[in-house]
């Protein structure tokens, strides 16, 4: 998870120690400094802004400096006191051309006249048709700091998908109708190139793959194992995938990929679910059958999670207590287990799904707080599913019957409660697929995600 950095900026006329009638400077420099250090806190990095902007000339060479800036992300704008929005509205403009986040930030308090100078400035923001989030809250409120930090967080992701390629092995698996893309939608959209190919070279790659170098991946990868990696040339072609598809996105300089799976290697070669799993622990955005939009959902949670993210089979929902059960097809982050059920190793098992067979990771997810989410489209437009949850590991009396109830128990479990209207997210809902990340503030930086890159956001 990498750091958001924001430029900070504070306006307003009635400064350089300018006082009111009552002797009180109208800017709070003390107000500012703290509200300054809550954001640090909350773990932004601050470029902060030496001058109080007020004029048309000042404000044109603030933001003219922010928007040649690659490193910002977003700008906070904080409201010191009244201020002249004809002065400040064109250089905002020419700065949100660049596409990154702006807040202004309003900190309650009569004395000053912030809210007015917040007021105004939303006002002709809005009546121009600029993108924006209005924060009206103190510093002492975290839920407030929280607005401001979810929409800056989620501007940096925002920004980070520009100019990335998204690798993809083969075409649509499974004849999965909801999972496909249009690569110009998602270049005018995120601004990412769709590089597609077949499995051929990604063959080539594995079978040169010499044994000491699969030897070394299986000392690296038996770490996050609580039993030895079987030793069996299915065991071994799955290492092969792993180590081709490292070296494939390295050589293609991808920043994520989807990989059809089946029909293809599958049947060929070996299962993917192995391979998957590996990938998705070291932190690579990846999807299988061609699914688009679950790549992208893994990308946006990956980048803003600290934990890797699982994806998998919304396997069952039981509308009586919210429960939900993701069960992958062999493939979850080993690092992901919990102490119910510890990483271990299973074969795909399912001939009908690859003849070719392939090792695949078994496990229970972890205890935690986060999201289940997806991107969809209706009707050729994105929209977003997202509902809070808690993960949570049956008993350790009932988790061998709990993971037999689908008939596949040596697949990866993750059991989570919902808390959202569960008939809300059954209509809702846009594939067979859901992607869980571990995080309260998932929540809120995928919703501001979606305001920032007009998705309708159906936040549960």
């Amino acid at each position: 998870m990498s750091q958001t950095k924001i430029g900070f900026i504070v306006y307003g006329v009635h400064k350089d120690g300018l006082k009111d009638p009552m002797g009180q400077p109208f800017i709070d420099e003390e107000l500012i400094n703290r509200s300054k250090a809550k954001l640090k806190n909350a773990g932004l990095e601050l470029i902060e802004y030496d001058l109080v902007v007020a004029s048309k000339t000042e404000a044109i060479e603030c933001f003219s400096d922010f928007k040649k800036r690659d490193d910002i992300d977003a700008l906070v704008l904080f409201s010191g006191t009244w201020v002249w929005a004809a002065h400040m509205i064109g250089p905002i403009r020419d700065f949100s051309a660049s596409g990154k986040g702006i807040v202004v930030w309003t900190h309650p308090g009569s004395q000053g006249w912030r809210p007015v100078g917040g007021f105004v400035i939303q006002g002709a923001l809005k009546e121009v048709g600029i993108k924006h989030r209005f924060v009206y809250g103190s510093h002492e409120d975290p839920k407030e700091i929280d607005r401001i930090v979810s929409y800056c967080r989620a501007s940096h992701i925002k920004n980070r998908l520009n100019l990335n390629t998204a690798g993809v092995f083969g075409g649509r698996g499974m004849g999965q109708t909801c999972g496909v893309a249009d690569p110009s939608q998602w270049m005018r959209k995120f601004g990412i190139d769709i590089d597609s190919r077949d499995t051929t070279e990604l063959l080539d790659i594995a079978k040169e793959i010499n044994d000491d170098e699969v030897n070394r991946a299986r000392e690296a990868i038996q770490t996050y194992f609580s039993e030895p990696i079987p030793d069996d040339e299915v065991s071994s072609r799955s290492i092969r995938l792993y180590i081709a598809l490292k070296k494939m996105k390295e050589k293609e300089n991808w920043d994520m990929y989807t990989i059809q799976s089946f029909p293809g290697l599958g049947d060929d070669y070996s299962a993917t679910c192995f391979a998957q799993s590996m990938m998705l622990n070291d932190r690579v955005a990846t999807s299988t059958l061609s699914d688009f939009n679950t790549l992208l959902t893994v990308r946006l949670l990956n980048d803003l999670s600290e934990d890797p993210i699982y994806y998998g089979d919304l396997q069952h929902i039981d509308k009586s207590n919210n429960e939900i059960k993701i069960i992958g097809d062999g493939a979850c982050p080993p690092s992901l287990a919990g102490e119910a059920g510890p990483a271990g190793f299973a074969e795909h098992g399912i001939p009908t799904e690859g003849e070719a067979g392939g090792l695949s990771v078994k496990l229970v997810c972890k205890p935690g707080e986060g999201v289940i989410a997806r991107l969809g489209r209706n009707k050729g437009k994105f929209e977003m599913v997202i509902t809070k949850c808690s993960v949570f590991e049956p008993s350790k009396e009932e988790i061998e019957e709990r993971k037999s109830e689908s008939g596949i128990p040596f697949w990866p479990h993750a059991f989570a409660t919902a808390h959202c209207d569960i008939d809300q997210l059954l209509q809702s809902w846009n594939n067979e697929y859901a992607v869980l990340g571990y995080g309260e503030q998932l929540y809120e930086e995928l919703i501001a995600f979606c305001d920032l890159t007009d998705i309708k956001a159906i936040a549960l």
